[in-house]
């Protein structure tokens, strides 16, 4: 017989008190990229009085926990990411990040208490369990290939493996407890561009005798957001943003170079191919019809991230039993942010959904990514049921 519902949340209440305490530790000791072995070494700590089998990645400092059933039965991954931000930290809270520029902006740091505490509350209900849950605890999010780095090594395949995977990741934006997705694209695909520019350096009083990369750069620009507005599908849409541009020395020097950096973001990988030769063709033209010359170097990262639609509604009726009907939003569009979750979903059916987790009287809250990021941690009650009830639903439903 199911776990009534109102029981998960009433046992993820019980538990909310050691996931804010976790929190708040990992919180204060921000690590980056793919060794994190403080905050893996806390995570662990954490689980250790919980009979988990442990396996370790051989080249992040990620691992899985595996919570295994009483009953035999098929497996579901659910994951946390484990990375923080290279970022200061301005929110003045008590548990504030004690590492200087290194803050969790993005929420990783409740993302991975909160999948601590499901694995407590799964652990609980081992009898009801019909099969394995896995725990992924991932470093590297933040633009490391975390994700796919532990796919690769083969974590997830194999003999009880996971047939499934799903991942919450917290909206400061959203209110509170409630949870919002959607089938298809949710997050967006995301690579990054750079562009040299060389021409003819000399005397700013006498620009006829040089090139001058910098007005090359200037029109560079106006062309892409002219390529982005005049040549995709405002369906199909793709953001192409200059993020710096760099050159000269003095005020009275006109420059032999420029630099420029910036990002693509796509929907489809049918509009990002399109968008890597249209920034190329662009650049390379635009500068040769100066007499300049334009190196261009594109840098794929993370693919579009998309939500298997089965498992969509799947989420979407055991949201509807734990949090009512009024607990579900459907996102009307994605998110440009992207995800190292998409590998996973490349392998598995699956989906990422938003918890809600606005602070209490704000009306514009800082946003992921804000170095005045908060989140209202009694949302996270809500993020350890719905792990859990996940797991336990899909593996009553897949036995």
């Amino acid at each position: 017989m199911p776990i009534p519902s109102d029981r998960l949340l009433a046992e993820a209440r019980e538990i909310l008190p050691s996931a804010v305490k976790l929190r708040r530790q990992l919180h204060m000791q921000p690590e980056l990229g793919l060794d994190l072995p403080q905050t893996t070494a806390t995570v662990v700590e954490t689980l250790r009085d919980l009979e988990l089998d442990i396996a370790r990645s051989k080249t992040t400092s990620g691992f899985v926990a595996t919570v295994r059933g009483d009953r035999p039965g098929p497996a579901i991954l659910l994951r946390a990411d484990m990375d923080a931000l290279p970022m200061p930290e301005d929110t003045g809270l008590e548990f504030a990040s004690r590492e200087k520029g290194r803050m969790h902006a993005c929420g990783h740091d409740a993302h991975t208490a909160m999948l601590a505490g499901a694995a407590r509350l799964l652990h609980q209900h081992r009898a009801d369990l019909r099969g394995s849950v896995h725990l992924l605890f991932q470093p590297g999010e933040e633009g490391f290939f975390g994700a796919r780095h532990m796919a690769d090594e083969g974590m997830f395949d194999g003999e009880g493996g996971p047939t499934a995977a799903f991942a919450i990741h917290i909206d400061p934006r959203l209110p509170i407890g409630k949870i919002a997705t959607r089938a298809g694209a949710v997050m967006a695909a995301a690579d990054f561009w750079e562009v040299d520019i060389k021409g003819r350096g000399g005397h700013a009083s006498m620009p006829h005798d040089t090139i001058d990369p910098i007005p090359i750069a200037c029109e560079i620009v106006h062309a892409l957001q002219g390529f982005v507005t005049r040549r995709f599908d405002v369906f199909d849409p793709v953001v192409i943003t200059t993020t710096k541009i760099k050159a000269g020395t003095t005020n009275n020097v006109i420059p032999e170079s420029a630099s420029m950096v910036g990002t693509l973001r796509s929907i489809s990988e049918r509009a990002r191919a399109r968008a890597h030769t249209g920034i190329r063709r662009i650049a390379e033209q635009v500068a040769s019809a100066h007499e300049a010359d334009a190196a261009v170097r594109l840098i794929s990262g993370y693919p579009v991230t998309i939500n298997d639609s089965g498992f969509v509604h799947f989420t979407r009726e055991v949201v509807d039993e734990l949090l009512g009907p009024a607990g579900y939003v459907e996102m009307p569009s994605p998110v440009m942010g992207a995800e190292d979750f998409s590998y996973i979903l490349q392998r598995l059916p699956g989906a990422m959904v938003f918890l809600g987790v606005r602070p209490e009287g704000t009306e514009q809250p800082a946003p992921c990514h804000s170095n005045r990021m908060i989140l209202n941690e009694a949302g996270m009650v809500s993020g350890i049921a719905l792990h859990a009830a996940i797991a336990l639903r899909y593996l009553e439903m897949t036995a």
